[in-house]
């Protein structure tokens, strides 16, 4: 662990101030505005939350990073179904952005998964944020969404070698996902006033979540 790091179990009395930091550090980037804050918000009581894999990266006991898992699954062609994760929001206060530190919650989580007996992960993010991480195209893995497309931002890890044993799976997600617009932007407008704005990382993100790998 790097020097002046804690990684610890999310606590209620930090929920305000996770909420805060992922509302900062997503606030513009994807589209004007965020609603992952309010995603951190509903999520922590739905059946599909896992609170073992909740945690907080405190620097010098300043909580500057959090994730969050869900269960989510994969079917198989023959019909077997597999109970697998994702996580996501995972943020980092913004001023303590590219220095690593989400790198070191995302491996430290991801080991504490393996060891709760999750074998597979699968996420939606930038290859090149994850891919450091032992992170690959979902197409290498054969795994698609329920249209039969495989996202070129859809990808997966394994952590247990061969877990899925060259199966062609679809991938569901857990129904927390689906986050009603509405109700998020009204959760948004009782915080302090941010400023939507548009930015070229959002058109990065449009051309990233509507590409696919033939």
């Amino acid at each position: 662990m790097r020097k002046g790091i804690h990684i610890r179990n999310e606590k209620r009395t930090d929920y305000e101030t996770v909420e805060k930091i992922t509302r900062e550090a997503f606030y513009n980037v994807y589209v004007p505005g965020c609603a992952e804050h309010y995603l951190v918000h509903i999520m922590r009581d739905h059946e599909d939350f896992v609170p073992e894999l909740d945690f907080v990266m405190e620097l010098e006991g300043e909580v500057i990073g959090n994730i969050m898992y869900t269960k989510a699954k994969l079917t198989a062609e023959d019909g077997t179904e597999k109970d697998i994760l994702t996580f996501g929001p995972v943020c980092v206060t913004p001023k303590y952005q590219r220095r690593g530190y989400g790198k070191t919650l995302i491996e430290y989580s991801l080991a504490r998964a393996a060891e709760l007996g999750y074998d597979t992960v699968v996420i939606f993010g930038s290859p090149a944020n994850y891919a450091s991480c032992g992170f690959r195209s979902c197409k290498k893995y054969n795994v698609c969404t329920e249209n039969g497309k495989y996202p070129a931002a859809m990808l997966v890890k394994e952590l247990v070698p061969n877990a899925l044993n060259g199966k062609k799976w679809v991938y569901r997600e857990s129904s927390v996902m689906a986050i009603d617009e509405e109700e998020a932007q009204r959760y948004d407008d009782k915080l302090d006033k941010m400023e939507k704005k548009h930015q070229a990382s959002q058109e990065v993100f449009y051309i990233m979540s509507h590409s696919f790998i033939e």
